[in-house]
C-alpha cells in the first residue's frame, strides 16, 4: 500500500500532482530513474526534452520525501563550507580540470537554474526570486558574512553585505549585527514545485509511475533491471535518487549519509499590518547559527520556519514550544501566535559536510549530501545526471564522480552522533 503524503502546509496548498500509476507487468526504457524527488525529477525532465526514453519510478507519491517537505527555500550555497573550501576538498586531477571550481559554478548557478525552470515551465510553486540573507546572530560572525561573500563575489555572484540598519530594514527586527545575502535566491512552494516538475516531464515525454518502490537493482542484458511489487523495468541507464530516504536498494548507498529530521512549521496566516513589518520585501532568510533560525512566507501571508530537536520523544509539543518563543523574541510584534502546521522530514547529512556523485556501476549514478541545502543542488544535479545518461563524458559534467562510496564509520550510532552534534552546534551559537 503506498504510504499517503504526510500532512503539512505544502499538501495543503499545493497543485494536485499529474495523474499516475503503479509499474504493472514488463516495460523497457533507456534511462530509469528511482525517486521522484528534486534531483530524479529534474533528471526526468531534462532527458526527455532531449528525446531519451526515460522512466521515473517513486516509491510513495510525487515529493513524498524531502522534496516536499522543506522549508522551500532556495538557496545557491552549501551550509557551512565556503566556495574556497569547497574547491579545495575536490582533488584537482580530473584530466586537467578544475572539478572543484566546476561544483562551486553549479552551486553558484543552482538557484537561477531552478527559478529559470520554474518559469519555462510555468510551474504554479509560489516561487519568489527576491534573495535569500543571512544574517549574523552574533557581531563576531561578520566576519564570516564578509568572508563569505567576498568569496562567492570573486566568482561572479550577485552577492551584497548589509549593515545592521540594512538588515533590521530587509527583516524587520534589530535581532541581527549585519550580514549578506545573494539575489539569486528566493523561495517556493517545495511540493508545488516537485509535483509541477512531474507534469512538466511527462508532458515532455517521461513515463512516471508512482506507488512502485524498487525493490533490486540487479544486472540485465543490456543494461539493468529494478524490480517492484508489480513489475520489471529493464533499462540501459539508472540514476538512483532516494537520498535521504535510501534504503536497500544499493549496497552500502544508505550508509554514506546520516538521516537527520527536520521541523517545519507554518503560523496562522497574519494580519497584512503585521505581515508588512516582517521581511518586507519578499526575501528567504537563514541566519549563521549552527542551530539554524530560519524564515520566510507563504502566498497567503504565514511565517514559515522551524528548528531542530536534540531528542525526538515528544516532539510536536516541544518543538511548538521552542519555536513559539523564538519567533517572539526575533519578531515581538507578531504579538499572539499559532502554528497552524507542523511536521518533519528527512535531510541528508554527509561526515565531510560535502555532497558527493558516485558512479556506482557501469551506467549507474547517484548522490547523497544536501546537507540541508538540497533544494536548487537537487535540480542542478539532476540536470548533470541528465547530461551523463546522453553521452556526456563523466568527467565533463560539472561535479566530481567517484566510484568508491564514501560511508560513514559508526553509521549503526547514527542517532546518537546526530544528538550530539545539535548539542554541539547550540553551544558553538553562543560563543564568539
Amino acid at each position: 500500500m503506498t504510504p499517503p503524503m504526510p500532512p503539512s502546509l505544502w499538501a495543503a496548498t499545493a497543485p494536485p500532482p499529474p495523474a499516475t500509476l503503479p509499474l504493472a507487468g514488463d516495460a523497457r526504457t533507456g534511462v530509469a530513474v528511482v525517486g521522484g524527488g528534486f534531483t530524479g525529477l529534474s533528471a526526468a525532465l531534462h532527458l526527455a526534452e532531449a528525446g531519451v526514453p526515460v522512466t521515473l519510478l517513486e516509491a510513495a507519491e510525487i515529493g513524498w520525501g524531502a522534496s516536499g517537505r522543506n522549508n522551500g527555500q532556495v538557496i545557491p550555497t552549501l551550509s557551512r563550507l565556503d566556495p574556497d573550501e569547497i574547491a579545495a576538498a575536490v582533488a584537482p586531477e580530473h584530466g586537467g580540470r578544475d572539478k572543484g571550481e566546476e561544483l562551486v559554478a553549479l552551486i553558484r548557478d543552482s538557484a537561477a537554474l531552478t527559478f529559470d525552470l520554474i518559469r519555462r515551465h510555468g510551474i504554479a510553486a509560489e516561487a519568489v526570486q527576491n534573495g535569500w540573507i543571512q544574517p549574523a546572530h552574533r557581531e563576531s560572525r561578520l566576519r564570516l558574512s564578509e568572508k563569505r561573500a567576498e568569496q562567492w563575489g570573486r566568482r561572479g555572484a550577485p552577492v551584497r553585505i548589509y549593515s545592521r540598519t540594512e538588515m533590521a530594514r530587509l527583516t524587520g527586527t534589530d535581532h541581527w549585527y549585519g550580514g549578506w545575502g545573494n539575489a539569486t535566491g528566493g523561495r517556493i512552494n517545495p511540493l508545488g514545485l516537485a509535483r509541477g516538475m512531474a507534469g512538466a516531464a511527462i508532458r515532455a515525454g517521461a513515463v512516471v509511475h508512482t506507488g512502485s518502490p524498487v525493490t533490486a537493482i540487479r544486472q540485465a542484458p543490456g543494461g539493468w533491471a529494478l524490480d517492484t511489487p508489480r513489475g520489471t523495468l529493464t533499462a540501459e541507464r539508472v540514476v538512483i535518487a532516494t537520498h535521504a530516504y535510501t534504503g536497500d536498494v544499493w549496497p552500502g548507498l544508505k550508509r554514506t549519509i546520516v538521516p537527520v529530521r527536520s521541523y517545519q512549521m507554518a503560523t496562522s496566516i497574519l494580519s497584512d499590518n503585521i505581515r508588512r513589518t516582517i521581511l518586507p520585501e519578499g526575501h528567504a532568510l537563514s541566519d549563521t547559527r549552527g542551530d539554524l533560525y530560519f524564515y520566510r512566507f507563504d502566498e497567503n501571508g504565514r511565517l514559515v520556519t522551524g528548528g531542530g530537536l536534540i531528542l525526538p520523544f515528544g516532539w510536536d509539543s516541544r518543538i511548538r514550544a521552542r519555536i513559539t518563543e523564538r519567533v517572539r523574541r526575533v519578531f515581538p510584534q507578531i504579538g499572539e501566535l499559532r502554528f497552524d502546521y507542523v511536521w518533519w522530514g528527512y535531510v541528508a547529512g554527509t561526515a565531510d559536510r560535502m555532497p558527493h556523485a558516485y558512479e556506482l556501476a557501469p551506467g549507474v549514478l547517484s548522490w547523497t549530501g544536501c546537507n540541508g541545502r538540497g533544494v536548487a543542488l537537487a535540480v542542478a544535479l539532476g540536470r548533470e545526471f541528465a547530461r551523463a545518461c546522453t553521452g556526456t563524458p563523466l568527467r565533463d559534467i560539472a561535479a566530481p564522480v567517484e566510484t568508491r562510496l564514501r560511508t560513514i564509520p559508526g553509521h549503526a550510532l547514527r542517532a546518537l552522533g546526530i544528538a550530539w552534534n545539535v548539542a554541539k552546534l547550540r553551544r558553538l551559537d553562543a560563543r564568539d
